[in-house]
């Protein structure tokens, strides 16, 4: 069983990672009004937007291997200053090309974090409780992703320079708590980091995260001017997001039952072959209301399955190459994300159903190959060592 003092780091994480998510979606809704604002063309907008997650694409196994190397908890605390810093220099008054290197910071810090915490968990819990630990930190995730916009909707576009400022001061609040947590690696140890395990398990896990990351590329580029075609509200389309959000943190203890309990493999496709399932379905959905709904059903089996497809990734991993294994999965997942989000554009031009409906294709094709990735793996874990 876990210990008083991982539990209590886990509370401590999921504040912190909690207060950095409210944060960095303040703002981020209108965050293209506010560069073309600025005078970005939508050229520009779209170099500024992509900039983040290519950073996050080219730093993330890096500094997943500088974690491993020197500390999760050093990795956290940079990360979350670094990030907090990049997005006070909104409020300078410049034009909005160089907005693109603060994106590209703040997208390097953000997937430092994600690699940090996540492997810090899975660190600090046995193989049979990680589901559960794992889930609480995507909860607050979704918890932040939620209520951070509605916090932020009294700000105008022209004033969103302030919403990031506040979003740089949260994120040095949550590095400030990060400065008394202990994440079980203070001291620092010298020897050579154990080589890196590449077997069929972690490929698996890397082909799930490619999976979700081509779905959620979509909603990034599409969901709402979807919406929009469909006259969306400004209001409706926030809530949208809210909508699927709620349900995820809601659900969140019982994905984490289910990743423990049951066989994350099957936990894992069935999870992503929902999440295909709706990304097809949505553009032939023509009531804003239904929509918002759908989206909250599709919530539901993402919960209930996100948990799994993360303690898949480190099930059998040794400490000090778990942060490298998060750092894979996070460019996997992050790497397919940009490579949806800047075909659909195109392709929504074209057909609006056309990127949900080729991207569905793709992801559950990519799903099903989990079945060959995992063929061998275990995937039910018992405290003692036992598999079902």
């Amino acid at each position: 069983m876990s210990t008083p003092s991982a539990r209590h780091t886990l509370r401590r994480l999921t504040l912190i990672v909690a207060l950095q998510w409210t944060g960095a979606t303040l703002g981020l809704p209108l965050l293209p009004l506010f560069l073309e604002h600025r005078g970005g063309t939508p050229t520009i907008v779209g170099f500024v937007m992509a900039a983040f997650f290519v950073a996050g694409v080219l730093t993330q196994f890096g500094l997943g291997h500088v974690a491993d190397r020197f500390g999760r908890r050093r990795v956290l605390i940079t990360s979350l200053i670094v990030y907090g810093l990049a997005s006070m220099t909104f409020i300078l008054p410049v034009s909005a090309p160089w907005f693109a290197l603060s994106r590209a910071v703040q997208g390097s810090a953000a997937g430092a974090i994600e690699v940090a915490s996540l492997s810090a968990v899975a660190s600090l819990f046995q193989e049979h409780e990680r589901g559960r630990a794992i889930s609480r930190i995507l909860a607050a995730q979704l918890f932040g992703i939620a209520i951070g916009p509605l916090i932020g909707v009294a700000t105008s576009v022209r004033d969103l320079g302030v919403a990031f400022f506040v979003t740089g001061l949260v994120s040095l609040i949550a590095a400030t708590q990060t400065l008394r947590t202990d994440l079980g690696d203070k001291a620092y140890d010298p020897s050579p980091l154990p080589r890196l395990q590449w077997t069929s398990q972690v490929v698996g896990a890397l082909v799930a995260a490619s999976a979700a990351g081509l779905t959620v590329g979509v909603y990034e580029a599409c969901w709402s001017l979807l919406m929009n075609a469909h006259h969306a509200s400004t209001l409706e389309i926030r809530l949208s997001w809210t909508a699927f959000a709620l349900p995820w943190v809601l659900l969140s203890r019982a994905g984490g039952w289910l990743a423990d309990h049951a066989n994350r493999r099957v936990m894992a496709l069935v999870g992503l072959v929902n999440g295909a399932g709706f990304l097809a379905l949505y553009p032939h959905i023509h009531n804003n209301v239904l929509l918002v709904a759908l989206g909250s059903l599709e919530s539901i089996g993402t919960s209930l399955s996100v948990p799994s497809i993360s303690s898949l990734l480190t099930q059998g991993a040794v400490d000090r190459e778990l942060s490298r294994r998060q750092g894979l999965y996070a460019t996997a997942n992050t790497a397919s994300l940009a490579l949806a989000a800047s075909v659909s554009g195109f392709l929504f031009s074209l057909n609006p159903a056309l990127p949900f409906t080729i991207i569905a294709l793709v992801s559950t094709s990519l799903a099903a190959s989990t079945l060959w990735w995992w063929r061998h793996v275990r995937g039910s874990i018992r405290p003692r060592g036992t598999t079902t």
